[in-house]
């Protein structure tokens, strides 16, 4: 298993490659995707939680569909900084995402990144059913984001 920074993104993507976002919910796994250009995070259907195996197949089914040459994974660090359960639970899946695949993860601290997909689906008006179904990707679409913003800072854009 390889957990890389974003400082190490820059020598790891084609030019024909995306990049993808990961947020790790209870019943779902929100997923967005970069477009090839790693300027824009773009929100993909959830993927509905059953056993790792078929988590992992269906996540990396995507990644391949959607060449994605590493995935941020949302880390959900407590407010003062230290890592609870669901911090362990995350660095548990990549661990055993490690065991079927080779493509690099990396962790990305998503501290209120649910509250700020809420506020824009809200302010989208999107319906509470609706941003219910919505709300862990749109929480991977703003990780994504941030990892795409944090890597064109380092690489000068």
């Amino acid at each position: 298993m390889t957990i890389i920074s974003v400082a190490d993104l820059h020598g790891r993507i084609g030019s024909d490659e995306t990049l993808a976002a990961i947020d790790l919910g209870d019943k779902t796994i929100g997923i967005a995707v970069s477009d090839r250009s790693l300027a824009f995070a773009h929100p993909r259907q959830v993927i509905l939680r059953r056993k790792f195996g078929e988590d992992a197949r269906s996540l990396l089914r995507l990644a391949e569909s959607e060449n994605v040459a590493a995935i941020a994974v949302g880390l959900p660090i407590n407010m003062d900084g230290s890592e609870g359960p669901r911090a362990q639970a995350s660095r548990a899946f990549v661990r055993n995402m490690g065991q079927v695949t080779s493509l690099p993860f990396l962790f990305w601290d998503e501290r209120l990144s649910t509250v700020a997909a809420e506020r824009t689906l809200i302010e989208m008006d999107f319906s509470r059913r609706k941003r219910a179904g919505k709300i862990d990707s749109a929480a991977a679409a703003f990780i994504l984001q941030g990892v795409l913003d944090r890597l064109r800072a380092l690489r000068g854009d």
